[in-house]
């Protein structure tokens, strides 16, 4: 008895609410401030949504121009050895990319106490700058600048196997794991008609030398991982500054640079290679992380082969065997599977909204 009282309570109860809101929503309608909530409602949906728009706009205009200065590098790159010596190229690059930041940091008010890790930053630009852009540089002689492109891909996977060496606490995931046997098999792909013939000894180990710079400077990556207490455009300069001494001393002694003979087109890609892959690329860096995180960022990892291939397919027409483009796929691929297995849950939420 009592549960039909309660019932039928319930329902006049839910039915009295149903009159009240109707009767409040006409209310509301002939009220004459509907017109200007609503007015203003609209200003404000207006205005958040163009807010997210110039904001996702700004996103994927950094994230795009870092791909593009980054997966441009190997083409200038390859200009720039047919002019001057790889160790050169190596120490132009550096030079004018600590200028680019000297002047950089200056215009835009980025100051920093005097770093004591002299020591530090000089190893760090050993293995980041020095060995990368020499061995770079000089692989690039043997190889078309797609395969380099696609070889300098695989540094995040160094990343991930050098990891519990040099960061304390650190270990290889299963995702981790499956994105470099991934990985691997897109590196055979992409010399597999060389390996099947025997041929081509010059180019596989050109590519050998490469691959070690990809490895010293993913090592480089994991040392300034410590380093968290200084402006990340200043590490960057101090890093380059300590590189461009390195070069200096070595590359005088290959060949004494007032006997440098370059061409306009040479000395163009040497500026380019230090003023924007080794210079403005690092403000856009820290400005796309700024504006949208890290792990949105290290979505340059995908974009960087992708245009090296495609500016080595189209600029410098080298013909590309389906290996080359299987290997993209499978680099590509593997570094998926990294970054989807090793995303912490808010991260996931993070790059859906980004």
């Amino acid at each position: 008895m009592r549960r039909g009282l309660h019932n039928k309570s319930y329902k006049s109860t839910k039915k009295s609410r149903r009159f009240f809101y109707l009767h409040c929503y006409a209310e509301v309608d002939r009220s004459p401030v509907y017109p200007i909530i609503c007015k203003h409602l609209a200003s404000d949906v207006g205005s958040l949504f163009s807010d997210t728009c110039v904001n996702m706009i700004k996103k994927y205009f950094y994230l795009l121009a870092i791909g593009l200065i980054w997966g441009s590098q190997f083409l200038f790159q390859q200009k720039a050895v047919a002019d001057l010596s790889p160790v050169w190229v190596g120490a132009g690059r550096a030079v004018v990319g600590a200028a680019t930041l000297f002047i950089l940091a200056a215009l835009f008010g980025i100051k920093g106490g005097s770093s004591k890790r002299h020591l530090t930053y000089f190893g760090i630009a050993f293995l980041e700058a020095t060995i990368p852009f020499v061995g770079v540089a000089w692989g690039q002689q043997y190889l078309d600048t797609a395969v380099v492109a696609i070889l300098m891909g695989t540094i995040p996977f160094f990343t991930i196997l050098l990891s519990p060496l040099v960061i304390r606490g650190s270990r290889i995931t299963a995702a981790g794991l499956a994105s470099v046997v991934i990985g691997f098999i897109g590196l055979v792909a992409l010399f597999y008609p060389q390996l099947a013939s025997g041929s081509g000894q010059a180019s596989l180990v050109a590519a050998l030398v490469i691959i070690g710079a990809s490895a010293s400077f993913g090592v480089a990556l994991l040392i300034l991982k410590t380093i968290d207490d200084e402006h990340p455009i200043l590490v960057a300069r101090n890093v380059l500054s300590f590189a461009a001494i390195q070069l200096l001393v070595v590359a005088s002694f290959v060949q004494l640079p007032w006997t440098l003979e370059i061409s306009t087109g040479g000395a163009v890609s040497v500026l380019y290679l230090g003023v924007m892959c080794a210079g403005v690329v690092y403000f856009l860096y820290m400005a796309l992380i700024s504006e949208a995180g890290p792990v949105f960022a290290s979505m340059n990892n995908y974009l960087v082969p992708l245009v090296g291939v495609l500016l080595g397919a189209t600029v410098n027409n080298e013909a590309l065997p389906a290996t080359t483009w299987v290997a993209l796929a499978l680099v590509g691929a593997a570094l998926a599977v990294n970054q989807l297995g090793s995303r912490k849950p808010e991260e996931k939420g993070e790059a859906a909204t980004a």
